[in-house]
């Protein structure tokens, strides 16, 4: 422990002698544009868009990983990566970081000593917390107008994803392992606003609840958003051959990485679900909801997801 300090202490010594040199190179330095590490993969995103790329010297592993990015990987993939270590982050000598309100109580503790500002972003649970993140991101960076461009695309697709006339249609967004996005979610205001209603918020599960295969097959809903990824023993629930007997449910694949976040993820995650309510035929006219008479029968296999890379 005294070892990994005194090295912790070096890289401080380093940093104010190397200051000025920094100074004088930094292309925000004219500027004033603050330098950002994200540790985040949700501010992430978000900082790719409102942030200059020179000011993020780094963002999180995540989302160099395919099963665990909510950002375009060949845009993430311009950036250097961190795996969030206090020493890695001291080394770039960021005027700010950026992380979830998850940070380790030692991590934030050694931030604070070390004199750099810790920034924590909560999860967004309504579009409009995540418009407000946008803004304070975009402001924090010193760009609040492209943050503002992020928050008209967010708000033209909404405008473009409006639920269609009639009643919602029941939903449950499946993940691998039996794992349901509750109440108390993005992607449950997402799906409300697209036109359906999540049933597993309705029963009063909460995010990342596990429902059984069998729950699913006694009570299933018109549509259920498989979430897993193309391979793997997780996901053998979501293909399991039980459901294709479900003749009145159709079964959609959702890629996991439109659930995790908000921001630029928003329009992505609206347009898709869009695209499935489309696919939902309205309910006859006299036709009991749920009923025979008021949904179009689909059978058949689950679709395969697309196929993703490494991490799966």
């Amino acid at each position: 422990m005294v070892k990994r300090w005194g090295s912790l202490f070096a890289l401080v010594l380093a940093g104010c002698t190397a200051a000025p040199a920094r100074e004088a190179a930094s292309p925000n330095a004219a500027l004033a544009l603050p330098t950002i590490v994200s540790l985040n993969p949700c501010t992430d995103a978000i900082l790719a868009e409102v942030a200059a790329p020179a000011q993020i010297l780094a963002i999180s592993h995540y989302s160099q990983d395919p099963a665990g990015s909510s950002m375009d990987l060949a845009t993430a993939r311009q950036f250097r990566a961190t795996g969030g270590s206090v020493e890695e982050v001291l080394a770039l000598r960021p005027d700010v970081v950026v992380d979830g309100t998850f940070t380790p109580p030692a991590t934030r503790s050694a931030l604070e000593r070390l004199g750099l500002k810790l920034e924590q972003v909560p999860i967004a649970a309504t579009v409009p917390d995540s418009v407000a993140q946008v803004r304070r991101l975009a402001a924090l960076a010193g760009h609040p107008q492209r943050g503002e461009a992020l928050v008209r695309r967010i708000e033209a697709a909404l405008a473009a994803s409006k639920a269609p006339a009639g009643p919602p249609v029941d939903a449950i967004v499946w993940q691998g392992g039996g794992i349901v996005a509750g109440e108390g979610t993005l992607i449950t205001a997402l799906l409300e606003h697209t036109g359906f209603s999540n049933v597993a918020a309705a029963r009063g599960l909460s995010q990342a609840s596990h429902l059984p295969l069998e729950a699913m097959l006694a009570q299933p809903p018109r549509v259920i958003l498989a979430a897993g990824h193309s391979h793997g023993e997780e996901d053998r629930l979501l293909a399991h051959p039980a459901l294709a007997g479900l003749k009145r449910t159709t079964r959609a694949p959702l890629e996991p990485k439109l659930l995790w976040c908000g921001g630029p993820t928003i329009p992505k995650t609206l347009a898709r679900l869009a695209e499935v309510r489309r696919t939902i035929p309205l309910p006859l006219a006299g036709g009991a909801r749920g009923g025979p008479s008021s949904m179009r029968t689909q059978a058949g296999p689950p679709p395969t997801p697309p196929a993703r890379g490494r991490g799966e």
